[in-house]
């Protein structure tokens, strides 16, 4: 008699095996340190110079993230507002209250006074302290590290930068150059403050160079409040006229 028994079939169960987590790289370290916020406002001690000419104002700062950054100058030496502005991504206002004149310009109006790749969720960052959102977007960027701070350096679109972030990966030096418009720009952070948990530099030095205009302003932050709700008035009086007479 052949005894015949019943053949099992062997089931191996495979067990998922876990994905090793991708390790971040230079850039997205970077982007994980700047300045995270809905509204910043600032009170800032204001050295101003354009073309050699040096003022001492006091700066409030309003800024509605990606939205619009509202700007009121006032005298130091008088305590009366002098200046007012509103700057948005496609324009900018200002109101001379010295005159009685405005200034309603397209964007592109800040190029008279620095590199025209500029725009304005750069000019955000600058004022935050953050670095440029163009050199954190750029796959072709070198870095380069050295006793804790990092070096980070490109071209983009004949605009040659060099970025230096502290251990904090906080920006502390930034350099534009377009040579073949005769364009600089030079950004200078220090003195980082805690603000609700976060690192805001209260010193901002910015030297803007575009042939032969020249703008300083140095930052001295005394107060800074983070995603408080803000008000952003501006309007031009009748009896103001347009600065350029259009």
């Amino acid at each position: 008699m052949v005894s015949c028994t019943a053949k099992k079939k062997l089931i191996v169960a495979n067990k998922p095996v876990a994905a090793t987590p991708k390790p971040p790289n230079e850039m997205t370290t970077v982007m994980s340190h700047q300045l995270n916020f809905n509204t910043f406002s600032a009170k800032a001690n204001t050295k101003l110079a354009i073309d050699g000419n040096s003022n001492d104002v006091t700066l409030n700062l309003r800024i509605n993230h990606d939205k619009e950054i509202w700007v009121s100058v006032a005298a130091t030496l008088l305590n009366i507002e002098i200046a007012r502005a509103v700057i948005t991504p496609d324009s900018i206002k200002i109101l001379n209250k010295l005159q009685s004149v405005y200034i309603k310009k397209p964007f592109s109006y800040i190029y008279s006074y620095t590199n025209n790749q500029i725009n304005y969720k750069m000019l955000e960052s600058i004022l935050v302290g953050n670095a440029l959102p163009e050199i954190l977007k750029d796959d072709n960027a070198r870095f380069q590290t050295n006793n804790g701070s990092t070096d980070i350096s490109g071209n983009l679109e004949d605009l040659l930068y060099k970025l230096l972030l502290d251990t904090d990966m906080k920006s502390i030096q930034l350099n534009l150059t377009n040579q073949n418009q005769g364009q600089s720009l030079q950004v200078n952070n220090g003195n980082f403050i805690p603000v609700n948990n976060r690192l805001v530099p209260s010193q901002i030095d910015i030297q803007s160079v575009s042939q032969n205009k020249k703008i300083q302003v140095n930052l001295h932050y005394t107060k800074v409040d983070l995603d408080e709700p803000l008000q952003y008035p501006f309007n031009i009086p009748e009896r103001y006229t347009p600065a350029d007479g259009n």
